[in-house]
């Protein structure tokens, strides 16, 4: 599966964004996803948020837990990422990933990453 991560942008502190997820092919819809975002500074990607193939059960990373919210359209093959009171530091580049692993808390538990999309938060 390849994936497309979009609706990156420049956003004040407090307001919304959504990203997308679109992946192609058609096992999309029998796989977990998740959502890490990598920060400046640091090597290891962040887990942010993850979702069961079925969309049924979800995970968020604590310091995001009450403000994101991730969703998936298997009809469409995209997954989504609603993030709300945006803070500067979630700041970062944001990849989505397909689960082949254990964990949803580790990045090594994801492949078939995207390219990213850039999330800024200005204070």
């Amino acid at each position: 599966v390849r994936l497309e991560e979009s609706g990156g942008g420049l956003v004040q502190a407090g307001t919304s964004l959504t990203l997308s997820c679109g992946a192609s092919g058609d096992t999309f819809s029998s796989y977990s996803m998740g959502w890490f975002r990598q920060v400046p500074g640091q090597t290891q990607r962040e887990f942010v948020a993850g979702i069961r193939w079925s969309g049924g059960t979800t995970y968020y990373a604590d310091s995001v837990k009450g403000r994101f919210t991730v969703a998936r359209d298997n009809a469409k093959n995209t997954v989504y990422l609603q993030m709300n009171s945006l803070k500067p530091e979630d700041t970062g580049v944001y990849y989505c990933g397909v689960r082949i692993g254990a964990s949803y808390y580790y990045s090594e538990s994801f492949g078939s990453w995207g390219q990213g999309t850039q999330v800024t938060v200005s204070s």
